[in-house]
């Protein structure tokens, strides 16, 4: 590791739990990571975990247990969480389709859905005081509110899932938050004021 750093490995694959996780690693709105693997877990052809800082690893889908529909081998891409809060994923062969393949499995776009609730992001993570910035997420029309570390900004809501807003003077570094008809939403990491 590093000058100042220690490494130590925190979990071992072992074929049953997944093989070659080649995508990396995504850290979603509940604190875990979420991978998956090219190859191995039950049916030999990658699966799908969530592992917490501990190591404390869990399997939440085996690809290919059934005829391949689902897919397999997800080697391309790490997974992203859509700002409703679920992840989604692709796959490289497997799969239904109209029209033939090389090898006639095309591959598939996958959702997995943990529970974990929507939340906003930005468009850019950091900004000016007087700046405007884009935000997204889901549910913005009819937004009553939108404030930078408790700060009230001006704001202007220009689709269901896009807003922008002007960083407001006194705000400083923290989570923003978007209020909607449906409820509050925060964000996922903290929008810095720079500067």
């Amino acid at each position: 590791m590093g000058r100042n750093g220690s490494f130590s490995t925190v979990h071992n694959f072992d074929e049953d739990d997944g093989a070659s996780p080649n995508t990396g690693l995504i850290q979603a709105t509940d604190g875990n990571f979420y991978g998956t693997t090219f190859q191995g877990g039950s049916a030999g052809h990658g699966t799908i975990f969530q592992i917490n800082s501990e190591g404390a690893l869990t399997t939440l889908h085996n690809f290919c247990s059934d005829g391949c529909e689902d897919g397999f081998q997800p080697e391309l891409a790490p997974l992203v969480q859509d700002t409703s809060g679920v992840l989604y994923g692709t796959v490289d062969g497997g799969g239904k389709s109209n029209r033939r393949c090389i090898t006639d499995s095309c591959g598939t776009i996958f959702s997995l859905d943990m529970g974990l609730g929507p939340f906003v992001t930005f468009v850019q993570p950091f900004g000016k005081i007087g700046q405007t910035g884009g935000i997204l997420g889901q549910g913005f029309i009819g937004t009553t509110t939108v404030a930078i570390n408790g700060i009230p900004a001006n704001f202007t809501i220009l689709s269901d899932t896009y807003l922008t807003a002007k960083v407001p003077p006194g705000a400083t570094t923290g989570y923003v938050t978007v209020t909607t008809p449906t409820g509050v939403l925060t964000s996922n990491v903290p929008f810095h004021v720079i500067p």
